[in-house]
């Protein structure tokens, strides 16, 4: 299959690019490198620097390459700046995907992955999440990727395209081969926090709210492995259906406290890791994990990588060849 891959040298994108490469697909990878990595792409991947608002451009290289299927990661992803920004998410995450379904529909492409969010559900009212949870996000963010969500089911609706729509939770580590891994500018996500203070490029990790209802205080999330992750991505695009939308919790089904993240990266690497209490930050809520067992029974997949010691190790391999990313 030909697969174009959206976001293709980001963080997860890249890990994709590497799956299908891996797993015999031909693969091009479209991005417009404001977060991505050139170095993050696989080589024997083309990537074309490309961004979403492009309809035309976007056309031209589906219909040039012969694409058969896309992948779409690109998206601004920060919950506290959706905040204070709305109009770039609803800009980039809305309109963007909306221009890239134009593209598409002039290529004659009929089947997508979107990459959703845990953050359409809002603050739940008890764990573990299932997919018929409602869905009342209270993010600019999480309201983005729920717009989307119904613009692709009223697309598939109206002209058959088959696709699926996955809701991540915390997404973790890096390729098990240590070649490429997580480098974001500024970087928010907790695990990479934590093992920069690690490798010394920060003096702690501060800890937001330590009075949770939670058995430690502190917020629990569910992590689930990049790699696992792409690989559903991949059962997923086996499993299109024209005209239909597939909606899957995608997370390991438990989850993890802050503090057994920071205990897990302090055995890992074997190094002293401040930490400080600061307060709470708002909207967070105190445990988020997914019941991720409608995928496995429908279609058969389910996280390999659940041990936080391994999945924190892969990072941490990352980490310690890289320290500067890829620069």
């Amino acid at each position: 299959m030909k697969v174009a891959v959206i976001g293709g040298a980001g963080y997860i994108g890249s890990h994709a690019v590497k799956l299908l490469v891996e797993r015999g697909h031909s693969v091009i990878a479209l991005d417009n490198l404001t977060n991505g990595h050139r170095a993050a792409v696989h080589p024997k991947a083309t990537l074309y620097a490309v961004d979403c608002a492009a309809t035309a451009a976007l056309a031209a290289i589906f219909q040039k390459e012969k694409v058969d299927a896309v992948m779409h990661f690109a998206a601004s992803a920060y919950v506290g700046e959706s905040v204070q920004d709305p109009r770039k998410y609803y800009r980039n995450n809305v309109a963007n995907t909306v221009s890239m379904l134009d593209a598409m529909a002039l290529a004659g492409v009929k089947k997508l992955v979107f990459s959703s969010t845990c953050a359409t559900y809002g603050e739940p009212h008890k764990v573990p999440i299932t997919e018929q949870f409602p869905q009342n996000p209270i993010s600019p963010y999480g309201h983005s990727k729920l717009m989307v969500e119904r613009i692709l089911l009223d697309t598939a609706a109206a002209e058959g395209l088959a696709f699926a729509a996955p809701r991540y939770f915390n997404v973790a580590g890096s390729a098990l081969d240590g070649s490429i891994g997580e480098d974001h500018r500024p970087e928010t996500h907790l695990i990479p926090i934590v093992l920069q203070a690690a490798l010394g490029q920060r003096t702690h990790v501060d800890i937001y709210g330590t009075d949770y209802a939670t058995p430690d205080g502190t917020c629990i999330r569910d992590y689930v492995h990049v790699w696992d992750l792409v690989e559903a991505h991949l059962v997923l695009l086996e499993n299109l259906q024209p005209g239909k939308g597939l909606f899957y919790n995608l997370g390991v089904g438990r989850g993890y406290s802050v503090q057994e993240i920071i205990a897990a990266c302090r055995n890992v690497t074997g190094r002293e890791i401040k930490t400080q209490m600061v307060q709470r930050r708002p909207g967070d809520p105190p445990a988020l994990y997914a019941d991720a067992g409608k995928i496995a029974g429908d279609l058969g997949w389910k996280a390999k990588i659940t041990d936080l010691n391994e999945i924190v190790a892969s990072a941490w391999r990352w980490f310690q060849a890289h320290p500067n990313g890829y620069r």
